[in-house]
């Protein structure tokens, strides 16, 4: 305990670091009052019976990322997911057109892309945001005199609250601490958290709910879980590499020995993203038809089967699939090579690239496995009697992004601790954590 306070009085004392937290929770602070105003001419009270009730499923699963923002018809409902979808496409963008993976290499292209990104975020949400109040807002929550004006208002409000959310993430990331996009997924997520534990809590101590040691095991599996996710956030395979010694003048430079980090899981969050966007296409079928066919029924059901089978195969799959186009063996080697490296007992150039693939294919079919696995738990736990609500905190898309986006923001509070001659959050190591990218791989 007193290790604790000794390190928070040293986070204190460094004006930049004190500052640069204090701006982050202002920042944050201002994104949370959002999420509860209301878009104008809607009915709160008759919106919670009626209107976002509806959508079962993917209601839920959107709910997570806004903090409850898009079942309130709030001005932030499509939260930062439409600018977080432009990012993705244009990532796909980049490996699918040469140009534009040539225009990621510089400085001014990366910049044109960072533009592009924007205008498609409004693009999207010019087409979701109808869409979002067709089907959440019933028309008796609408106290409206003109509809067509209110439409079109609530449109260019919701547009116009999407890019405030990311304006606020880019001053978050330029001024304050951590990944700014990442931060506000993630304070959404955990707004749900206490809501969330107190029903399960409720319910547990409630008539045949199983009492306090059956809450107890629950949070002592939910602690192994996310200690589990953090070995996969932060687990790595190191490559040895010698460099060759060379002499100019007196000087000696080269000889010594580093390591290439492969990680177990390079492709992050992402294939959890795209297997759930895919699998929510059916859940979006079954509630277009009156009648829906009984395969379709089966495959909209989040606790069903097909559901998590197919969503399992899903995610294994796409693991292969981004770390593939994330981590480029024959560029790795190719640069080894340029800088008179060499891997002991294996020669440069395609021996190097073919042996590094063969190393990043073993190390990802167990990271594949546990994240397909991460992402189909919350249906496991569902199915053991714990609440919805809390479920989704034991998996999928939301516990990782947790993990993933603490841990990147201790390693920042770390490093200006280490950087100022402070010890670390932790005496028996430093925080491993991530590389940069925006909400674990969301929006790099």
């Amino acid at each position: 305990m007193k290790n604790l306070i000794d390190t928070i009085k040293n986070i204190w004392r460094i004006e930049e670091l004190r500052n640069r937290i204090l701006i982050t929770l202002g920042l944050l602070l201002v994104y949370r009052i959002g999420s509860f105003i209301v878009l104008p001419g809607v009915d709160s009270a008759r919106l919670a019976a009626t209107g976002a009730s509806g959508g079962g499923g993917i209601v839920e699963i959107l709910s997570i990322f806004t903090g409850g923002a898009f079942t309130r018809a709030s001005i932030f409902a499509l939260g930062i997911m439409p600018y977080i979808s432009a990012s993705i496409i244009m990532q796909l963008a980049g490996i699918a057109v040469p140009a534009v993976q040539k225009m990621q290499r510089e400085e001014s292209g990366r910049r044109k892309i960072n533009q592009w990104t924007r205008y498609l975020t409004i693009l999207i949400c010019v087409f979701q945001a109808p869409s979002y109040i067709y089907a959440t807002i019933d028309e008796s929550a609408r106290q409206v005199a003109n509809p067509q004006f209110w439409l079109f208002t609530s449109i260019v409000i919701l547009t116009c609250s999407t890019l405030f959310v990311m304006w606020l993430g880019e001053r978050i990331t330029e001024r304050g601490l951590g990944n700014g996009i990442s931060l506000i997924i993630m304070i959404g997520i955990i707004a749900q958290l206490p809501q969330a534990f107190v029903q399960e809590a409720v319910g547990r101590m409630g008539p045949g709910g199983g009492g306090p040691v059956l809450l107890l095991v629950e949070v002592v599996i939910w602690v192994l879980i996310i200690a589990g996710c953090i070995l996969l956030v932060q687990g790595t395979r190191r490559i040895p590499v010698q460099f060759a010694k060379r002499v100019q003048g007196n000087k000696q430079y080269g000889g010594v020995r580093n390591y290439i980090p492969l990680k177990v899981n390079a492709a992050g969050v992402m294939p959890i993203i795209f297997a759930q966007a895919i699998v929510l296409v059916p859940m979006y079928l079954a509630q277009a038809f009156d009648n829906p066919p009984q395969w379709l029924v089966s495959m909209a059901n989040s606790q069903g089967v097909f559901y998590n089978l197919t969503l399992f195969l899903m995610v294994v799959a796409f693991t292969y699939f981004y770390t593939a186009i994330t981590v480029n063996p024959n560029q790795l080697a190719d640069d080894m090579k340029r800088n008179g490296g060499f891997i002991p007992g294996v020669k440069p150039g395609k021996s190097t690239a073919g042996h590094i693939d063969e190393l990043l294919s073993r190390i990802t079919l167990p990271g594949a496995i546990f994240l397909g696995l991460v992402a189909i738990l919350p249906a496991f736990v569902g199915m053991a009697g714990v609440k919805q609500g809390f479920a989704q905190f034991f998996g999928g898309t939301s516990l990782l992004i947790m993990v993933g986006v603490l841990l990147d923001t201790l390693q920042q509070i770390e490093s200006h601790l280490l950087m100022r001659h402070y010890d670390g959050l932790m005496k028996s190591g430093r925080i491993k954590g991530r590389s940069g990218g925006a909400a674990y791989g969301m929006a790099g």
